[in-house]
């Protein structure tokens, strides 16, 4: 008898949870949220975009002769300016002097072997061996004087200096020669403007070292491809600094205008975020239901914000208020 009790006590305990299972289900399949929503509009904006960068020099030269051994003298010191051509480094000359005199014996030599071939004491064999010798040591001099003094390739200044007179050159830049009259950056835009993007376009830069200042600014290259982790590409921007207000290192802020362009703009607030992520998505209603889309991000204009998907187009019914409460799929009731 005991035991024909305890099976109808676990009887009626597995058709009780069973009972519960569909009652929950059905609760929750009667779930319907309160929600407002609003009817999407194309709104016409001025397409602009800001970004944010570091400037760098447009030229940046390291002053790395290709040769090891004692560094004879350093004609500038770190803030110098200095002209295109002139003297950066003198390194040890034992080489480049030696190699000088060998070469000025080979002229004499194949000269006078120039002369005997003519008259017939020399054969065509001897003038080509001095000559391919002679054009040797020509090559090995021209790069023995331009490692040995130094100058600079183009007008800048010098930036960073790492020996002094007399010590041994290893393997850092002596000198780094710096050009500061033209800047340069490098900014990452959003890929959704990859088609508005052209080189030459002209754009602002703004720098909180200078409140109230813009420096006008020009895109000089556009990247052809996009990067797959950030959904960004990278434009080169070049900067005229004849004033030399600017610096390599400092940071701006790049304003960029596209023009102007019909938008789906939606109050920042409906615009929510993935946890743990940078996603972003929105509610729209269907069949009176909350459909979640995936969206990217576009233009701010205070409260409101650029949203952009396939499915965000005007006509489309919108949530504005009660998105926090979503999930997809759950029945929806707009209030007024």
């Amino acid at each position: 008898m005991k035991k024909i009790f305890i099976y109808t006590l676990a009887a009626l305990a597995l058709v009780g949870c069973g009972k519960k299972a569909e009652t929950t289900a059905a609760q929750e399949e009667e779930r319907v949220e309160q929600v407002r929503t609003t009817v999407l509009q194309p709104r016409e904006i001025e397409r602009e975009i800001s970004v944010s960068t570091n400037l760098q020099g447009y030229l940046t030269q390291n002053v790395a002769p290709s040769l090891t051994g004692k560094i004879e003298h350093i004609y500038r010191e770190v803030g110098d300016r200095v002209s295109a051509g002139s003297d950066l480094v003198r390194m040890d000359q034992t080489q480049y002097k030696t190699t000088k005199i060998s070469m000025a014996n080979l002229e004499i030599e194949k000269n006078r072997i120039e002369m005997l071939l003519k008259t017939g004491s020399a054969t065509q064999q001897q003038y080509d061996q001095i000559t391919t010798q002679y054009n040797s040591t020509k090559e090995q001099l021209e790069f023995l004087e331009t490692n040995t003094y130094v100058k600079a390739p183009f007008a800048g200044v010098i930036s960073a200096k790492n020996y002094e007179d007399g010590e041994l050159y290893g393997g850092q830049p002596i000198l780094i020669l710096t050009q500061i009259d033209k800047l340069k950056a490098l900014v990452a835009i959003p890929e959704t403007y990859f088609p508005l993007f052209k080189a030459g376009m002209k754009l602002t830069l703004a720098s909180e070292i200078y409140p109230g200042q813009t420096f006008p600014a020009t895109v000089e290259i556009v990247y052809p491809t996009i990067d797959p982790s950030s959904h960004t590409f990278q434009c080169k921007i070049v900067v005229p600094n004849g004033r030399n207000l600017l610096r390599p290192g400092m940071y701006v802020t790049t304003t960029i205008g596209l023009g102007k362009a019909n938008a789906i703009v939606v109050p920042y607030q409906s615009v929510e975020k993935l946890v743990g992520a940078n996603d972003r998505y929105v509610f729209i209603v269907e069949d009176g239901r909350a459909k979640r889309v995936a969206v990217e991000l576009g233009q701010r204009f205070d409260q409101d914000i650029e949203i952009i998907a396939p499915e965000i187009k005007a006509g489309v019914e919108f949530v504005t208020t009660g998105q926090h409460k979503l999930v997809d799929g759950v029945k929806v009731n707009v209030v007024e």
